[in-house]
């Protein structure tokens, strides 16, 4: 009789990954022809099948989705919860919130959790410390269990699941650009999560507007200290005249600076940054934003996650991106 194998064993003899042994299962465009037909080859010799209990307890839905947020105190996740629980009460769904705290560790013990098989499936942020590291290996074993999975925010991964986010690089792209349109030329960037893929894809928009490296003015690093003494070279010694931040923290931090600095805005510098309504509009000058309508990905997660649970989906996989919009409050003053 073929002995049983579990996905991680597959991996090992094949000296891959697990997430590719995953992907190649899956039939992913990202691994080549000879590599899926090796994966199939050793599966099928080894009688592989996905997690029996997972499989078993998926014929009989609960009721249930599991949500992962990476950080509660981040108030677009708060607003992203608050349209998966919305649409979730319309389709007479109950959630049940976990948080990794950006923790690879934390986000293992969920996923371990979840992989049970309680759950219908899983709408899922992907923590901080994950994309740092690299280790998917855990969600691709949940995939494989037949979990439905649906990522939100942070899309920028190589995943046979369904996604739904914006496009950061575009956002990035054309404020730059608006800005240059408006006869700007020293125009920076701050980020603290320049080693996200979410910051990479802003920066990248960023850097693309502006073609040449010689009107790059970056400031980025993950520590509030460091980032403050790479702001304040922007602000005090190249003197940029407008700043594009990536996220909360650096927003907060280029608006506090400046204020400290007596550098006025808009006059002598103007900010776009990302902040939720109920704060940018409090902020004394109010500070411009990129809405992204979190409320929107919240609902649309939940949806497609539905329609995959039920059957409905025609598509293999889908990427929903959703449009965001430039707020111009008293920070550009255009």
């Amino acid at each position: 009789m073929k002995s049983k194998i579990t996905l991680k064993e597959l991996a090992k003899l094949l000296n891959v990954s697990v997430s590719t042994v995953s992907k190649a299962l899956h039939d992913s465009p990202e691994i080549s022809p000879k590599t899926v037909e090796r994966v199939k080859e050793l599966a099928a010799l080894h009688n592989y099948r996905p997690n029996p209990v997972a499989v078993n307890l998926k014929s009989s839905k609960s009721g249930t989705i599991g949500v992962i947020i990476p950080n509660i105190s981040n108030a677009f996740f708060a607003e992203v919860l608050s349209g998966i629980e919305a649409q979730a009460q319309r389709d007479g769904l109950q959630v049940i919130t976990y948080i990794s705290n950006e923790s690879l560790d934390r986000e293992k013990q969920i996923v371990d959790m979840l992989t049970s098989g309680f759950v219908d499936g899983v709408l899922m942020a992907i923590s901080e410390e994950t994309q740092r590291q690299g280790e998917y290996d855990h969600i691709f074993n949940m995939i494989d269990y037949n979990i439905p999975v649906v990522l939100y925010d942070r899309i920028d991964f190589e995943m046979p699941v369904d996604k739904v986010g914006v496009d950061d690089k575009k956002i990035f792209y054309d404020a730059t650009k608006i800005l240059q349109a408006k006869g700007l030329k020293k125009i920076g960037i701050a980020t603290s999560i320049h080693h996200m893929g979410v910051g990479k894809l802003r920066i990248t928009g960023y850097k693309d507007a502006l073609k040449s490296k010689e009107d790059f003015f970056i400031a980025n690093s993950a520590r509030k200290a460091s980032l403050k003494e790479k702001l304040l070279s922007l602000l005090l010694d190249k003197k940029v005249d407008a700043l594009l931040c990536t996220d909360f923290e650096s927003t907060m931090m280029a608006s506090r600076l400046a204020y400290e600095n007596n550098i006025r805005i808009p006059r002598d510098l103007k900010i776009i940054g990302f902040l939720s309504e109920n704060i940018a509009g409090y902020l004394s000058p109010s500070i411009s934003y990129i809405d992204q309508f979190p409320n929107k990905i919240g609902v649309k997660a939940m949806d497609l996650l539905v329609k995959r649970i039920n059957g409905l989906s025609s598509e293999k996989y889908n990427q929903e991106i959703i449009d965001t919009k430039l707020v111009h409050l008293e920070s550009t003053d255009f």
